[in-house]
């Protein structure tokens, strides 16, 4: 079959590199691979709770969790395969555990090491785009607290945290700097738009920032750098935080010039869904504007949250839509005209 105009354009689409974790990224992930094929999906390996904490304690593999999410969003499957992807088995030794993660744990026991085995089930999803471990390392995650107390594990931070009464000062990586994947460093240095978030600041974004040359190659590359803001504050990790907190959070881990824009939503969250999340400690993110402002950093605000009734979460269509109109809006490229015997370049925005 002949490619079509809509294929001809995401063959030739932007390259993304797209830095997180959890489901946030996946949601966003999901809108983004209906405008390019060349995305490139770096996710954080600390998880260590769940269905993934099981596989690594029992298998002695990284976490499949939040690696198994993106590649089914950027997965190409019939529906069935979807659903068997998702299937979580409800009996057993194996209750809770989804189908998904024992498949990425099989594949990891016939390949020479995690990101082959990434690889592999990639294939099998036919996948568009790539997901990258950020390192092969075995890591845990250590949050260190204001009052001087810290705690081992990302799953235990929700947990200890409500018992401090204060905000996280820092998070480390143990061992401390992480080799990162030699492609996950590629992918950010060719990329033409780089992603941080949306996603659990301290356990799902600023791991990545902690493996060596992750942050160095983000602050160096020339690409346009957007920090998308989460909707809501999350309950034992960012009660409380503004928007400005969650920046200064970023910079304080990755060094600055690791971002230009910051892009937040500006639709209001539904009553219903406020007293839900009240319940939880949790409620919108306060955008500070002269605090950005001064931080400089450019502020950006668009209606991006989906019309759920139970979470106050991104829409796919909304945020790859305001992702990909900031990127066009900012994009020069460079188109030789040949003109007699002379070759002038002309400078074309938008194109």
């Amino acid at each position: 079959m002949k490619p079509s105009l809509a294929d001809h354009k995401k063959a030739s689409g932007p390259k993304i590199a797209a830095i997180g974790g959890g489901n946030g990224l996946s949601t966003m992930l999901r809108g983004l691979k209906q405008y390019t094929e060349n995305i490139t999906a770096i996710v954080t390996v600390a998880d260590d709770g769940g269905g993934s904490g099981m596989l690594r304690q029992d298998l002695g593999m990284l976490p499949p969790g939040d690696i198994r999410n993106c590649m089914q969003a950027l997965a190409n499957v019939e529906p069935i395969m979807e659903q068997l992807l998702d299937y979580r088995f409800a009996d057993g030794r194996l209750a809770g555990q989804s189908f998904g993660n024992l498949l990425l744990a099989a594949l990891d026991g016939i390949s020479d090491s995690f990101d082959e085995a990434v690889a592999k089930m990639s294939q099998v999803l036919a996948i568009t785009g790539r997901v990258l471990p950020v390192t092969n390392a075995d890591i845990a995650l250590e949050a260190v607290f204001e009052n001087g107390t810290h705690v081992m594990g990302e799953s235990q931070i929700f947990a200890f945290k409500k018992t401090q009464g204060c905000r996280i000062s820092r998070v480390h990586l143990v061992p401390e700097c992480p080799p990162a994947l030699p492609q996950t460093l590629q992918a950010i240095a060719e990329a033409d738009l780089i992603l941080l978030g949306p996603g659990s600041l301290y356990t799902s974004i600023i791991p990545n920032l902690l493996v060596d040359g992750v942050a160095d190659a983000i602050r160096t590359s020339s690409a346009l750098k957007i920090y998308v803001c989460n909707i809501m504050t999350q309950e034992g990790e960012t009660e409380g935080y503004t928007a400005s907190d969650h920046l200064s959070a970023l910079l304080e881990h990755g060094g600055p010039g690791l971002i230009d824009i910051c892009l937040a939503n500006s639709a209001e969250v539904p009553p219903e869904l406020l007293k839900r999340y009240q319940r939880e400690n949790a409620g919108p993110i306060l955008i500070d504007r002269k605090k950005i402002k001064a931080m400089q950093i450019e502020l950006i605000e668009r209606p991006l949250s989906s019309n759920s009734p139970d979470f106050a979460r991104h829409s796919t269509k909304l945020l790859a839509e305001a992702l990909m109109d900031l990127y066009r809006a900012r994009a020069i490229c460079v188109v030789p005209e040949k003109k007699w015997e002379s070759t002038r370049y002309i400078l074309e925005e938008n194109c």
